[in-house]
């Protein structure tokens, strides 16, 4: 098998924990609404926020006009706030993972929807994230998974081939769209399943290939 040279992760559901549900409560009481119409309004509003095309304050207006409530900038402030943290958690086998990947000399990339606050959280407090040689966080970049812009700018910024790319996401849905941009996918289930196939790729840290540092 012809081994790709980089590894694109997904974020969330990979590196990063899904949402937390204790926290997604908060938000829908913060909100006042009922769970099903919150969700709903959250979900259906997300992908200009996680596009960039909407501040925080914006998106957070907007979901307060679809369940008929306006939000004030007090109510706004803890919404932000409560969603960061709602997606703050992180695997700590898979940092290590990322970590031993890149002391082997695999060139990593990172490919995430996500909004702009929570972007900022991230490179503020994820060491971790100088990794990663280019960070395709959909806010920056104008393009969310599973569109193929989204695959076609983070091959265009590693500067490599699309199928020298082995990407790795927890939805089939992005990894489907990325093979119909022409890289490999494989989806995630868990770090121990990853590892195997990286090994299968001859991409795990024990294969042979160039070291790095970084600092």
């Amino acid at each position: 098998m012809t081994s790709p040279g980089t590894v694109l992760f997904d974020l969330f559901g990979v590196i990063a924990r899904h949402q937390s549900p204790d926290l997604g409560a908060v938000l829908v009481s913060t909100s006042g609404a009922a769970p099903p119409a919150f969700w709903d309004a959250y979900w259906r509003l997300r992908p200009p926020y996680d596009r960039g095309e909407l501040t925080g304050p914006a998106y957070w207006r907007e979901v307060g006009t679809a369940l008929g409530a306006r939000f004030d900038t007090a109510r706004i402030a803890t919404l932000i706030e409560t969603d960061v943290r709602s997606w703050s958690a992180v695997d700590g086998e898979m940092v290590t993972l990322v970590e031993e990947l890149a002391a082997a000399g695999r060139r990593l990339g990172l490919l995430s929807n996500i909004p702009p606050e929570l972007a900022s959280h991230y490179e503020a407090h994820h060491a971790w994230l100088r990794h990663f040689d280019v960070c395709g966080f959909s806010c920056r970049i104008g393009h969310a998974k599973p569109r193929p812009g989204a695959y076609a700018w983070s091959v265009r910024a590693l500067g490599v081939e699309p199928a020298d790319v082995l990407f790795v996401d927890d939805r089939q849905e992005n990894v489907n769209a990325a093979r119909a941009a022409g890289l490999r996918g494989a989806l995630f289930t868990g770090p121990a399943a990853l590892r195997a196939t990286l090994r299968e790729h001859r991409l795990d840290a024990a294969a042979e290939g160039p070291h790095r540092t970084d600092g």
